[in-house]
């Protein structure tokens, strides 16, 4: 049985498509939205082999041509580089306006492929199939796409929504533990911040238990993103809140250059870095980050901060896109599912 959960924007709106076994059935939805004659598949040296061939002659036996792009595996291929290499091949392959681009992986392939997509002849029509929990979860719904610069995460980018993200939960048997731990991070963001008994629920389960349910984390987690883009598509109030963990989480990847911790670990870490400061400023309540922390534990995913430069951080953060002056718009938990924007120093965030 599909579910559907539509996402309306400020121009139109866009179904998600979750369904055991619906990889079988890419092609025919990618059909359905074609607008032109080509299909460009981008995709990552860990999906790939996997899908791509196996999509590419699915579409073929649609009579729709298609061509594969791959790039490596890995945050550090959300560059300016990618960015180019992969636009400069899609003009040598005579792309159109009307064609089609398919974001096949997870939140990397996603991110780079939706910026392409945005950019390249002032836009071209895309569809997000994640492959990983992560994607599934977060980064496949919402339109925000983007690229890394060396300087930080994200910082060039827009909100392009694709024509329709289509989810089998099937895909995810085919990850290992820590892949699967990554995407567990960001649902326990969801719990956080909008699902106190969401938040009970996962206290349920730990990693080997939890594969049984991934129907319900997907949809409660894309309804819960899909209700907040609604009400604000371009990060000016309430989607802030989906940016719980991050600030800090993305100053460890940054710091570590994209190579100790997944993205997920080091939103869990970040999550785990506000909830401990915000009990100590007394806009938590006690014992939230111990609860935090037990359910991180349940679900294979770092607790111990790590040691950082200060200055280092510090700079990280300023140039962070939630960064107003001297102060960044911060993400707090007043207790489990209960979350809200308050903007705070960037000194006062930093332990000494």
């Amino acid at each position: 049985m599909t579910k559907i959960i539509n996402v309306k924007t400020s121009k139109d709106s866009y179904p998600i498509y979750i369904e055991h076994g619906l990889k079988t059935n890419w092609a025919s939805y990618i059909k359905q939205l074609l607008r032109g004659e080509k299909v460009a598949i981008i995709t990552d040296s860990n999906v790939g082999p996997l899908y791509a061939n196996e999509l590419k002659a699915s579409l073929e036996n649609l009579n729709i041509k298609s061509c594969i792009f791959i790039i490596s595996a890995g945050e550090k291929s959300k560059s300016i580089s990618n960015y180019e290499n992969l636009a400069t091949k899609l003009i040598e392959d005579n792309i159109t306006r009307s064609d089609l681009i398919i974001a096949l992986g997870g939140g990397v392939v996603g991110d780079l492929a939706g910026f392409v997509a945005s950019t390249l002849l002032r836009g071209i029509d895309f569809i997000q199939i994640p492959t990983s929990l992560l994607a599934q979860i977060d980064s496949s719904v919402g339109g925000k796409v983007a690229v890394n610069l060396p300087i930080g995460k994200n910082l060039l980018g827009s909100f392009y929504h694709p024509k329709a993200v289509l989810i089998d939960p099937e895909v995810l048997q085919t990850l290992d533990k820590r892949v699967l731990s990554d995407g567990m991070a960001e649902v326990i963001k969801y719990a956080c911040i909008k699902g106190e008994s969401f938040f009970e629920f996962l206290e349920e389960y730990d990693l080997d238990s939890i594969s049984g349910q991934f129907d319900k984390l997907i949809s409660t987690c894309c309804q819960i993103k899909a209700d907040i883009v609604e009400r604000d598509e371009k990060e000016n109030n309430d989607r802030m809140l989906l940016n719980f963990g991050h600030t800090f989480g993305h100053v460890i990847e940054s710091n570590f250059n994209y190579e100790v911790y997944t993205h997920g670990e080091a939103v869990g870490l970040g999550m785990l870095y506000i909830a401990n400061l915000g009990e100590r400023l007394g806009l938590t309540k006690l014992g939230t980050s111990d609860k935090i922390k037990t359910l991180m534990l349940k679900y294979n995913l770092p607790i111990d901060y790590p040691k950082m430069d200060i200055e280092a951080v510090k700079a990280i953060i300023a140039h962070d896109k939630k960064s107003i002056g001297e102060k960044i718009n911060t993400i707090f938990i007043r207790k489990i599912g209960d979350s809200f924007i308050y903007p705070e120093y960037i000194d006062a965030l930093i332990e000494k």
